[in-house]
């Protein structure tokens, strides 16, 4: 297959594969960590959160997460990126044993939402820091190769770090001891990438004005927002709008796996959720292989509207049987669609947005599916109820997929196919 042949052409270089490495423990740990985390604040037979509660916790977790992510490549063009990718490993190791603690104490007030939104926010400097690192450790006519290949590689260490992590649990029984683990994987982490070779910046052309700079990334969003060309104006209206169907599912699969999945057991119902996401994660691998053929032989538009249908199938059926593997299938659908969708908003945005432009609209890409899944929590919290199962909410979200589709095939220019699937191929 050609992701392992280009796999195996990049660990030639040395510093990839250190750098490869740091990434797959860290993803990994992540995977390990939020198993633990769930299981913590969603499973715990002493907890019963409803919609309304999830909802707030995603946007505790991603709002700020998203406010932050524009303005880290400042600082990272300040700072080593050798020592950023190890001491965020460290930081989060520590952060992760007080969480244990806390999880051990059973004391899940604000400290604990703190010490995780924390966790959560250094990992922007770390995803960051990784991409502007690759060009330090790879040949320049690799760098597409690379960002194709590393993100794909990532995701599927974070998958096996959910089954290590729950296979742990079930193991140990114990949350605290899932997240200490965790935090020993950053640490391993942490010692890789003190192995790795200078990853720059040029710490002697970097502007000491931070304050300055900052102004400028407000500034620099704006400007790239009034630039933006209408196919890439659709694009992100698309992909933001596919997510809120995505959305109503994560929150309605909790509320589901507590109620019908956990056979008589609350704590029993985080089995059938990691089915579901585990199911889901295959639709996101499966998009990655099937995207750049079908774009290339129906084009990047009909390809799009018929992923939006394949959503608009999945929440009928057989997601409306209830049962856990109905549930599993239509996860995947999703989670073809939903990655689908945005493999093509991706490149699209690459050929059409100038270059000058690129990173900042990124920026504003980034945020908008953050706020785009916080949004869909919400409407999940007002309208789901408290068992997750409504077969109108499920009909409405299909409404939805079926607009889509409308939307792309009757707006997406048809003359913008040869020049996006040339990039996706």
């Amino acid at each position: 297959m050609t992701f392992f042949r280009d796999l195996r052409a990049l660990l030639r270089f040395r510093g990839f594969r250190r750098l490869f490495a740091v990434r797959l423990l860290s993803q990994f740990s992540d995977g390990v960590f939020q198993v633990a985390l769930v299981s913590s604040v969603l499973f715990s037979p002493e907890r019963a959160p409803t919609a309304s509660a999830i909802a707030a916790g995603f946007a505790t977790v991603l709002l700020p997460f998203s406010a932050l992510g524009p303005f880290v490549g400042v600082f990272l063009d300040r700072w080593s990126r050798r020592l950023t990718l190890m001491v965020s490993n460290l930081i989060r190791a520590v952060l992760l044993v007080v969480v244990a603690f806390l999880v051990s104490r059973d004391t899940m007030g604000a400290p604990f939402f703190v010490l995780v939104l924390a966790a959560f926010s250094v990992n922007r400097f770390f995803l960051a820091g990784l991409s502007a690192s690759l060009p330090h450790v790879v040949s320049r006519d690799r760098l597409v190769t690379a960002n194709s290949v590393v993100p794909t590689s990532g995701s599927i260490a974070y998958l096996l770090g959910l089954g290590a992590g729950g296979g742990l649990h079930a193991a140990t029984d114990s949350d605290p001891a899932v997240i200490v683990a965790a935090a020993g994987l950053y640490v391993l982490a942490a010692g890789v990438a003190y192995l790795l070779p200078f990853l720059g910046p040029d710490l002697e052309k970097a502007g000491e004005d931070v304050r300055k700079a900052l102004g400028n990334v407000v500034r620099g969003l704006v400007d790239a927002a009034r630039h933006l060309p209408r196919l890439a104006r659709l694009a992100l209206t698309v992909v933001s709008a596919a997510r809120l169907p995505y959305g109503l599912m994560i929150v309605g699969l909790v509320l589901l796996s507590r109620h019908h999945l956990a056979t008589g057991n609350p704590g029993g119902g985080l089995a059938g959720a990691g089915v579901a996401v585990a199911a889901s994660g295959i639709g996101f691998g499966a998009a990655a292989v099937l995207t750049p053929t079908m774009t290339h032989r129906i084009g990047l538009r009909r390809y799009i509207a018929g992923l939006a249908l394949l959503g608009m199938v999945m929440q009928v059926f057989p997601v409306s049987l209830f049962t856990q593997w109905a549930i599993a299938v239509s996860a995947f659908g999703l989670g073809l669609t939903t990655q689908g969708i945005k493999i093509c908003v991706d490149t699209t945005l690459q050929r059409v947005v100038g270059d000058v432009f690129l990173g900042r609209v990124f920026s504003i890409y980034d945020v908008l599916l953050n706020v785009a899944l916080v949004v869909a929590t919400v409407i999940a919290a007002l309208i789901l109820p408290p068992d997750g199962r409504s077969i109108g909410v499920l009909a409405a979200a299909a409404v939805w997929y079926l607009a889509i589709a409308v939307v792309v095939a009757r707006y997406w220019p048809r003359r913008a196919d040869r020049l996006v699937t040339e990039r996706v191929h």
